[in-house]
């Protein structure tokens, strides 16, 4: 299966377990993130609006995936959901997102592998340590020994969290939903 053509009928849709109630109206943890511009980004510190789409892992071609990872509900479409945050970048930032960041728990020199390849505009965030993760107490699995995250999006104004989307899935489609959000809740 390509990391970018995907039909999403054939594989298990993620439910809805809370996370987003429970997320929203949270100020952010004071910390930083290394992020793949070299940068070391401080969430919390941050002024007017920011997106952040926490996704559980960008695959690489020729490299497999974890196995039986088609079977893990909203696991399969990371490439696809960064691809529609880069193709729709313009547009979040004329709506007023004025940082865009994808965020996981790979490191950095492995995020900094899909940033080339995908011609991702903005920067992605390790949480490698998982101190973001724990601080959100945000939902997570395990896959090859690895703990990854589900698939969430963050809308955050001046450090708080004012939207999560939860569940995502279709992932390919989470940019154009927030894109619509935006559009009826301006800053």
């Amino acid at each position: 299966m390509s990391l970018t053509d995907v039909d999403w009928s054939k594989l298990p849709a993620p439910e809805d377990d809370g996370t987003a109630a429970r997320v929203e109206g949270t100020t952010l943890p004071q910390l930083e993130l290394a992020a793949t511009d070299g940068s070391k980004v401080h969430l919390a510190d941050l002024t007017g609006t920011s997106v952040i789409y926490i996704y559980p892992k960008t695959g690489q071609p020729g490299v497999p995936l974890p196995d039986g990872w088609d079977t893990i509900p909203g696991a399969r479409g990371c490439t696809p959901q960064s691809c529609g945050f880069r193709d729709h970048y313009k547009e979040l930032s004329a709506l007023g997102a004025g940082h865009i960041f994808g965020l996981s728990t790979q490191s950095t020199a492995y995020q900094a592998e899909a940033v080339e390849r995908l011609h991702l505009p903005f920067p992605l965030l390790s949480d490698a340590d998982l101190t973001f993760t724990n601080a959100l107490d945000l939902p997570s699995f395990e896959a090859d020994g690895q703990t990854l995250l589900k698939r969430l999006t963050l809308i955050v104004r001046d450090g708080v969290v004012i939207k999560a989307f939860y569940p995502v899935f279709p992932p390919d489609r989470n940019a154009a939903d927030v894109m619509a959000w935006l559009e009826k809740n301006p800053a």
